[in-house]
């Protein structure tokens, strides 16, 4: 079985999509790759790590990987399960035209100053509406291109513009944080199991997760969560077993977490998600 699974879900001149699932099994840094061209990425299910010379960022739901056409980077595999994200090739033109002066290097051609950046509920449930509307081929190419660009203005405008605080070493800190949480993400940790883990005590863990990412440890972990039963909530045929396995204590909990991210409940998002995809 190959590595990668790379579906084309759209080709214009504008976008082109395409859902890329990875069997994860390599732990070790890949071979150095490129890309041919600057594009999004919106990892939706698992987790991996992406290293740019000396500097790495998580690959996980709660946020974008920016890669630029011709530079160099490999990739990890910390977690077992592979991982899937839905790749975004926007034309230069209208990608010049949406992103944000700030994001950008200072050269000819378009190319990010970032290698990730956080995005927030919205966006999630975007990625999860476009990649299931066109997986089951019941969306125009204008709609779904729209929605291309509205996923793209989402996440490259001011609600993702946090810049990481901290040195390093406390950066790093912190995404062995996210490894950790990404390795069973259906279990209720506790900030002295996570402390345990990690090494260190609960009240710096804590604070140095809000200085880097901007938002609360608990707040990231429940978006993962919340992220995966946009991953699974169109097909699922239980809702109170996913809220189950997504470690939530009742599906009340969950469908009331789910609505307060996405502003609709678990089952008005899956007639949502299922009218889109038939």
């Amino acid at each position: 079985m190959a590595e990668f699974e790379v579906s084309r879900l759209l080709d214009t001149a504008s976008v082109s999509v395409r859902n890329v699932r990875c069997r994860g099994e390599c732990r070790h840094r890949s071979a150095e790759e490129c890309v041919s061209a600057t594009h999004l990425v919106f990892p939706y299910r698992g987790l991996y790590l992406r290293h740019v010379g000396s500097d790495q960022s998580v690959a996980d739901a709660n946020h974008a990987l920016l890669f630029n056409a011709g530079e160099g980077y490999q990739v990890s595999h910390p977690v077992s399960g592979g991982d899937a994200s839905l790749v975004l090739a926007i034309s230069q033109p209208l990608l010049r035209e949406l992103a944000p002066a700030g994001l950008l290097q200072a050269r000819d051609e378009l190319a990010f100053r970032r290698q990730a950046l956080q995005i927030d509920p919205r966006a999630q449930a975007l990625v999860a509406l476009l990649r299931h509307s066109l997986e089951h081929r019941h969306i125009e190419p204008l709609e779904a291109e729209s929605l291309a660009l509205t996923l793209v203005c989402r996440t490259l405008g001011p609600r993702s513009t946090h810049d990481g605080g901290g040195g390093p070493a406390r950066r790093r800190l912190v995404d062995r944080v996210k490894v950790l949480l990404a390795s069973d993400l259906g279990r209720r940790w506790s900030l002295d199991e996570i402390a345990a883990e990690i090494g260190g005590s609960a009240v710096y863990l804590t604070q140095a997760f809000q200085q880097v990412e901007g938002v609360p440890l608990y707040r990231y972990h429940l978006r993962l969560r919340l992220a995966r039963a946009l991953d699974l909530v169109a097909d699922a045929p239980d809702m109170s077993a996913l809220a189950q396995d997504l470690g939530f204590s009742s599906h009340s909990h969950f469908a009331a977490a789910f609505k307060q991210a996405y502003g609709r409940s678990p089952s008005a998002f899956r007639q949502t998600a299922r009218a889109k995809s038939g």
